[in-house]
Formats: C-alpha cells, structure tokens, sequence
C-alpha cells in the first residue's frame, strides 16, 4: 500500500484514539475526534463490526504504525529488527520507535509533529553529533547530540515554528534538552513507562507471529 494522503483527522478516528498527528490542533476543540467520536464514512456512526482476536490485533498494529509515522514495509522491518534483540519483542519495537530522529525531535519540541519533524529532518536542518543527517528513521543511541545546524537556527522559519511549539508536549527524562541552545541528547534509553501511546503491544507481536 502507497503513502496516504487523506485527512489526517480520519486516521484518529478510525483508530478511536488521538495521534496527535496535527500538532496544537489535536489539543483545541478543533479536534475532529473531540466532535466525532465514531469512525469515519457515511455509516461511521452505526457501523458495527464482529469482534474478532484478529480485529483487535490489526487495529493495535495500525494504531501504531499512525502514531509514529511509518508504513507497512518499514514498520514490519523494524520489528523483524526487534525480535532478533534480547528482551521483550514487543518492548523492544517500542524503544526502536522511541529512537527514531523524527520522534525524538518532536519529543524534544522542535517541531510541531512527526510528520513535521521528518520535513525537518529530509531538508537538512537536523545534526546529529555535529554532522548532518537526512533519514527520519535513524535510530539513535545513548550519547548521540542531536541540533540545528547554525544555518538553520537563524532560518526566520524555523525560529517561528520554535516558538510555536514550544511546551507543546512533555519531553521525557531519557532526553536533555537545552532550550536555550536548541539542542538535545540521549540520557539514557527509552522504557516501557515512557511511551505516551496507549497500546497493547503484545497483539502486534502476536499478529505478526501468525
């Protein structure tokens, strides 16, 4: 399946929960899930579906391919990735997401969402440990430095969206951000307790384990 390129708004409603995916809007009554609480097209409203173990475990693993921004190829790639680590293949795929550059500048509040933050990212303006790196899904390490190049943090733009954004969401403890400077770095790594997305991540593994 291509990239999608509908409304944003549907996919919170087709997955019953915010993804946050259209920045300070998804904060306002503006939101379309805050007015429409059912899924999207004409019979949203009345629709009613059976209830299946595989219904459960399709939405799980579409809810977060949206939160985080990625497609079926790359989502089912990572968690391939996670399998093979130590550990819990389901928190595992978690913290990979968590590592993502794009997910970790819109955590840090350098943008206004994740798709954003790719944009951000694939125009050049994101270093990472002082070089310049372009691939949204670069998963970062502990230690890693990650900032504005000094062309970008006096760009008017970027300097408006900044401001913007600011305080727009919670950054975590495994990130330090200086506000001041516009950068950040990788304390430690992420854990279970802090994903902000509310997910069941044992279906996702079930559904692929199939």
């Amino acid at each position: 399946m291509g990239k999608y390129n509908g409304p944003l708004c549907r996919l919170c409603r087709a997955e019953g929960t915010k993804l946050f995916l259209k920045g300070k809007r998804c904060l306002t009554d503006k939101c379309s899930l805050e007015r429409r609480k059912y899924p999207p097209g004409q019979k949203g409203a009345k629709v009613r579906f059976k209830k299946s173990n595989y219904k459960y475990q399709l939405r799980e693993k579409q809810k977060v391919k949206r939160f985080y921004g990625l497609g079926e190829k790359q989502f089912r790639n990572l968690f391939y990735k996670s399998a093979k680590q130590k550990g819990i293949t389901g928190e595992n795929l978690l913290k990979f997401l968590e590592l993502r550059l794009d997910n970790v500048i819109y955590r840090m509040n350098f943008a206004a969402s994740r798709t954003n933050a790719r944009q951000i990212i694939s125009h050049g303006h994101i270093q990472v440990n002082g070089k310049k790196v372009t691939i949204p899904s670069y998963i970062l390490k502990v230690e890693d430095e990650i900032s504005f190049n000094e062309k970008s943090i006096n760009n008017e733009n970027i300097k408006l969206m900044l401001e913007n954004v600011a305080g727009l969401v919670e950054t975590p403890e495994w990130v330090i951000v200086d506000t001041e400077k516009k950068l950040g770095k990788i304390n430690n790594l992420p854990t279970r307790e802090d994903v902000s997305l509310d997910v069941e991540e044992h279906l996702v593994v079930e559904l692929y384990s199939k």
